[in-house]
């Protein structure tokens, strides 16, 4: 507690009441709430098994979990939740299977299993299955906003929301047939429990008595009433947000939450973390003057005692290239003169696109970097399709592995055939594989249908046997071999390099099954498939949370993908209108969210600052004039150094000069 600062202190000792914690940008956010835990459980006396802390993402909840394992242990932290708020969700569904109507062993789709299924019944209803991607985000809308199928239905306006909510009328029918729930399901479903069981919510709110809640500010609907049910009339709630801060709208996070605590929580007490402790003042100055531009319920004002600083600079540039170019340029000057290591720096951009010219220049001047938001190994189709027909291989009783590979290749099993073998599966308590055996399925599928079925089945069990009797690892390359799975990839790839690049990544994922099971029989000699494809399934799972990166590399990243992150030296490129802020907006209406990205933006820096723009940029093949973005002139003009303007080119040539100058010198003497 010493080391808290006095706003900071009186966070973590009030537990008269709910608590809003206003914590800008690097103002020691988790530090309260892991002290706010060890407090409770030390000084208050409140088990650790009736606290729960919840929070966005994987990487958070894990930092958090790390910090407060480091303040409280052994006994006093057992039971502790500390947990995305899916993973609640989850947990609860886990729990009360049996109220909620589902198998234990549901199967919880992503979104590709979630498109894949949309896609299936779209064909089926003669429907444009080109609109899945439009009609998987309207349902996710309608589920984060807690509306049936049957809302939806009468609500919708105009063909496009009515052709969604058809399909999601058939989407949920199918998922339930499945035993499966989705990423949505997992807050929409324990909400609806709680609504519809008194006794089950006064079940849970007993088990979590004390509730922290992180990054309020991007609750969406069914959040906010998850957190509102589990407190209940107790108060006994922290919740940590920054109105400032909310970027997610588009996903449906709503900083009216914020708002709607005062009016929850009459006796909600309010405390704001206004001292920053990464950037220096100049730039703090540019992001209260910037974001003070929104209307706001609760003022704050960001302020720091690390220095004034360097000014911020904004470069004009002729284009896009001369922009890229200019930043790689820029970083490679300071990297060799001042030995700045590379993974000081990263370049933030409002849209993936702007990444591909830069990633061109940064290879030219060959300066290493890591691009934030790629497709990881595993996620890609052909990899998950793979891994499914090994999961189902070691588990037949996996119902969502069992449904990504029945029809991949395609077998003519349609969704009819398997919405009716979903719920005969679920009517008897069995996986969809086991049920393709029963005798009592011949009462609901006709007989080709079942032939098909069994079929499947019959060579999937010939695959484990053979996995069991020979090299498994054989008998895998001849299980995608009978499928003629290149076959099927190069006939649905749009062309002959992205077919070959995909081909490629199978058979690497099957060299990475020889190199995994070498390893473990180096250990036991007895190892098998089981053993070699539940460690691949860890990999993933790992892959997939995102561990750090320390390797010296330039960090290239969305403004969005950057929240929550700090670098040494920030590049904001693109700074023109149409771009930041976005077209859309602009046309909608909204600048004040654009005005808040631009705010995390500047938010990132802690030393220097770089804003750069292009004054043309191609469009559609063409160049057009780009204008400065509105928010350059919202910030401290005296403390900006502005160049790439022909008022000062003649001082732009001489450091631009001098610059290059001195990479040749430097790049000679190695």
């Amino acid at each position: 507690m010493s080391k808290l600062n006095p706003r900071q202190k009186e966070a973590v000792e009030y537990v008269g009441g709910p608590l809003l914690v206003l914590a800008g940008a690097g103002s020691g956010k988790t530090s309260v709430i892991t002290r706010k835990i060890a407090y409770l459980i030390q000084k208050c006396g409140v088990e650790g098994r009736h606290i729960a802390a919840v929070t966005f993402t994987n990487k958070a909840s894990r930092e958090m979990k790390e910090r407060v394992s480091q303040l409280v242990k052994g006994k006093e932290a057992r039971g502790l939740t500390v947990s995305t708020f899916h993973n609640l969700g989850l947990n609860i569904i886990r729990r009360e299977h049996r109220i909620l109507g589902l198998k234990p062993a549901f199967s919880l789709f992503d979104d590709q299993d979630s498109k894949a299924l949309l896609r299936d019944l779209m064909l089926q209803q003669d429907e444009d299955a080109d609109q899945v991607d439009t009609v998987r985000n309207q349902i996710s809308n309608w589920k984060n906003d807690m509306l049936e199928p049957s809302q939806a239905l009468a609500e919708a306006q105009g063909p496009d929301e009515l052709l969604a909510a058809r399909a999601y009328d058939a989407y949920e029918i199918h998922l339930r047939a499945y035993n499966a729930v989705d990423f949505d399901d997992l807050i929409l479903i324990p909400v609806r429990l709680f609504q519809n069981n008194p006794e089950v919510l006064q079940r849970w709110q007993g088990r979590i008595r004390y509730l922290l809640v992180d990054e309020y500010q991007d609750t969406n609907l069914s959040q906010y009433r998850l957190v509102r049910q589990l407190v209940g009339h107790r108060g006994a709630l922290t919740v940590v947000g920054d109105d400032d801060q909310s970027i997610y709208a588009w996903r449906g996070a709503r900083p009216e939450n914020l708002i709607q605590l005062n009016e929850d929580f009459p006796s909600l007490k309010v405390v704001k973390l206004e001292q920053n402790y990464r950037s220096t003042r100049l730039i703090l100055k540019a992001a209260n003057t910037l974001i003070a531009n929104n209307p706001h319920v609760f003022e704050k004002t960001l302020w720091s005692d690390m220095g004034y600083g360097e000014p911020i600079r904004v470069i004009y540039n002729r284009n896009e290239e001369t922009e890229c170019e200019r930043i790689a340029t820029e970083i490679l000057d300071r990297h060799l003169r001042k030995a700045v290591p590379f993974k000081d720096f990263a370049i933030l951009y409002r849209g993936n696109f702007q990444a591909r010219l830069l990633e061109v220049k940064l290879q030219a001047y060959q300066v290493p970097y890591k691009l934030s938001g790629g497709t990881s190994f595993f996620s890609r189709a052909e990899i998950k399709d793979v891994m499914a027909y090994l999961k189902v291989l070691i588990n037949p009783d996996d119902d969502n592995a069992f449904l990504r590979i029945i029809n991949t290749p395609k077998r003519e099993i349609g969704p009819s055939t398997l919405q009716k073998l979903g719920t005969y599966a679920s009517e008897r308590q069995v996986s969809m594989f086991a049920a393709c055996d029963e005798m009592g399925l011949e009462q609901m599928l006709p007989a080709q249908a079942i032939d098909r079925l069994r079929r499947f089945r019959d060579w999937m069990q010939r695959i484990y046997r053979q996995c069991q009797a020979v090299d498994p690892v054989d008998a895998i390359r001849e299980m995608v071999r009978d499928i003629d799975y290149e076959g099927w990839i190069r006939q649905n790839t749009a062309s002959e390099a992205a077919a070959d690049k995909r081909v490629q990544n199978v058979w690497f994922l099957l060299d990475s099954i020889r190199s995994t099971l070498d390893r473990l029989r180096e250990d036991d000699p007895d190892a098998g498939i089981e053993e070699t494809i539940t460690r691949l399934i860890l990999l993933d799972l790992l892959d997939r949370q995102e561990e750090e990166d320390d390797s010296d590399r330039v960090q290239l990243m969305t403004l969005h993908a950057s929240k929550g992150l700090e670098f040494p030296h920030v590049f904001m490129m693109g700074m023109e209108e149409e771009l930041l802020p976005h077209r859309n907006s602009i046309e909608t209406g909204t600048i004040e969210e654009e005005r808040r990205l631009a705010y995390v933006g500047i938010t990132r820096a802690r030393e220097t600052l770089t804003m750069t723009l292009a004054r043309q940029r191609k469009q559609y093949g063409e160049m057009v004039d780009c204008l400065p973005s509105r928010f350059i002139d919202e910030v401290p003009q005296e403390d900006l150094v502005i160049e790439g303007l022909e008022r000062n080119q003649d001082q732009n040539k001489a450091r631009g000069k001098a610059t290059l100058n001195s990479l040749k010198s430097l790049l000679d003497s190695f």
